[in-house]
């Protein structure tokens, strides 16, 4: 056999690549037919393959894909991520023991419709310097596990309505493009459900951020939140803004102007022994204070 400088004076890097991969396939024991479904399979970089994107890219029944994924899962190709779900493994990889590439691009293909949001998004737009260690999705499904543990990334899913799913931007993760939810409406999801942003008072501290880093698209914080329908979001963010000495005279009297009756917790997760009834409040004690002036450290 030639050896490796040979190689390299005959093929371009691409070519090296490809006979590198065929020679790897068949050194794990995959024939020509194999080698050339799976190549089909691998050529758009995928995050995730399913018996269902294998079947249509393949021209198989859902069986037939079913079962050449778990050969290839067993051969070492493949990654088993969950049942049905399976993500390559890099030519560099020791093992098919591996991580996720990237949990983004798994989750929007096992949890779609959906899109990265709370925390998770927080952390993407520099709302917050805090590190979070699992991924949140908000999706469309209704699934039994919550927090799935999927090749060591932990998934946090929150469920809404599919027709709730707006207000996102795409971003490319390799060649997945992801849904994020965009400043405003992460703020808003958090302020609907304190504990997508790891509860209220760290929601509190990204308000004064988004305020400050993208102030311009503060308007879009009503937006969503008439679009969303939660009432909810009114009381906690007009209460927050009032904390805030910037000016916030308009958007809190768009809070105002849409007030609705009751009365809820500013922390669900947090014990509430004082009424605010202008805003349908009731918070705890440490948060009576005055509005309090935040800077950056």
């Amino acid at each position: 056999m030639a050896d490796a400088t040979t190689f390299r004076a005959q093929f371009s890097n691409l070519e090296l690549l490809k006979y590198a991969y065929t020679v790897v396939m068949e050194s794990r024991g995959l024939g020509s037919q194999s080698r050339e479904r799976l190549g089909r399979l691998l050529r758009n970089e995928p995050a995730v393959l399913t018996p269902e994107s294998a079947a249509r890219t393949l021209a198989l029944t859902r069986e037939q894909a079913a079962h050449e994924l778990a050969r290839w899962a067993r051969a070492g190709w493949l990654a088993r991520v969950r049942r049905g779900a399976y993500a390559p493994v890099p030519l560099q990889a020791a093992s098919a023991d591996i991580a996720l590439e990237d949990p983004w691009s798994v989750a929007t293909a096992l949890f779609a419709p959906c899109y990265i949001g709370g925390w998770s998004a927080a952390e993407h737009w520099g709302l917050t310097e805090q590190i979070f260690r699992s991924v949140c999705v908000i999706t469309g499904q209704r699934p039994r596990e919550r927090r799935p543990r999927l090749r060591g990334t932990e998934f946090v899913l929150h469920s809404i309505r599919p027709d709730r799913i707006f207000g996102t931007q795409s971003v490319w993760r390799g060649r997945t493009r992801v849904a994020v939810s965009d400043p405003a409406r992460t703020l808003v999801d958090m302020l609907a459900d304190p504990g997508l942003g790891g509860g209220i008072r760290p929601v509190a501290d990204m308000l004064v951020e988004f305020r400050r880093e993208h102030g311009a698209l503060a308007p879009r914080l009503i937006e969503h939140a008439t679009r969303l329908g939660n009432g909810a979001v009114f009381k906690r963010l007009g209460f927050l803004l009032e904390r805030d000495t910037g000016p916030n005279a308009e958007l809190i009297e768009a809070c105002r102007a849409n007030l609705r009756k009751g009365y809820i917790r500013l922390d669900p997760a947090l014990p509430a022994d004082h009424l605010v009834s202008r805003w349908g409040l009731w918070i705890p004690a440490a948060w009576r204070q005055a509005p309090i002036e935040r800077s950056r450290p």
